[in-house]
């Protein structure tokens, strides 16, 4: 399953890197993908080693260097898409490293270096089988002191289903449970030659499969790896619009409006080795 998806996300890249959800063609930074309190969260970068895992087409990584990091490296199991994103960095003139490579690999990939910083999220922790394993591996990947940072969408979010709603004006959908929170019930499998930007249908491998965690397992794999939470957020804001009824905040982030339920659509986790 986890070959499955490395070659759907093969298959992607290039619709992603036409796609005007990403806007590669200046019409989106690298800050863009960040909402403000993350910076409050993880504090100067300024002479930290950066480690962003499951970075993609490192839309996010290159922020890091941005802001002073002392060496930014992203991690993705996708050939095509760390391809892209050396090519990219080089265009912007950032000194960023990529390495392709399982994430549950990381450590030996990365010849047992280890960071200030592991940053990841936002689309990440559903590819991946086991929480616990991975926590283990990040644990590995971090000095005394580092931190774990993940910014990630809520399970709620992944459990919520928009159906329209006959009493309610035309695209103001009603949000009903309509998929698990919780883990145990195995792999999901999707097959369809459609991604979440925009573009034309991805050519080749569509099949992927995604696992369920809800927040406590999240929590509990980062505690049992035997770091220190000291800091669990939940949110109201999307840096995308998953709903049709979601208004823009001031920071080009989205939410729903106020007639819906305030529910928590992203979660930030941070945690230390002590």
């Amino acid at each position: 399953m986890l070959r499955a998806n490395q070659a759907n996300w093969d298959a992607r890249t290039p619709v992603h890197v036409a796609s005007d959800f990403y806007g590669l063609d200046g019409s989106r930074t690298a800050d863009d993908w960040f909402a403000p309190f993350e910076w409050d969260d993880l504090g100067p970068l300024e002479g930290r080693d950066v480690l962003h895992l499951q970075c993609h087409l490192g839309t996010e990584t290159q922020a890091f260097a941005e802001r002073g990091a002392a060496h930014t490296v992203g991690l993705d199991f996708s050939g095509a898409a760390v391809a892209q994103a050396r090519r990219l960095a080089a265009d912007a003139g950032r000194d960023i490293e990529f390495v392709q490579a399982d994430v549950h690999r990381a450590a030996e990939a990365l010849d047992g270096r280890r960071f200030d910083v592991v940053y990841t999220g936002k689309g990440a922790l559903c590819y991946l089988p086991d929480l616990s394993r991975w926590a283990q591996v990040i644990a590995g990947l971090l000095r005394p002191g580092g931190t774990l940072y993940v910014v990630e969408f809520h399970p709620l979010l992944n459990s919520l289903g928009a159906v329209p709603d006959p009493d309610r004006a035309p695209g103001d959908e009603q949000l009903l449970l309509a998929h698990d929170y919780l883990a145990g019930r195995g792999a999901i499998r999707s097959d369809t030659p459609y991604t979440y930007t925009d573009g034309p249908p991805v050519e080749g491998a569509t099949t992927s499969y995604e696992w369920r965690h809800g927040l406590g397992e999240t929590v509990g794999a980062v505690i049992g790896a035997g770091l220190t939470v000291d800091l669990l957020r939940e949110t109201d804001l999307l840096p995308w619009k998953r709903f049709a009824a979601m208004e823009q905040a001031d920071n080009g982030w989205w939410r729903l409006p106020p007639r819906q339920p305030h529910v928590p659509l992203m979660f930030a986790l941070r945690a230390t080795r002590r």
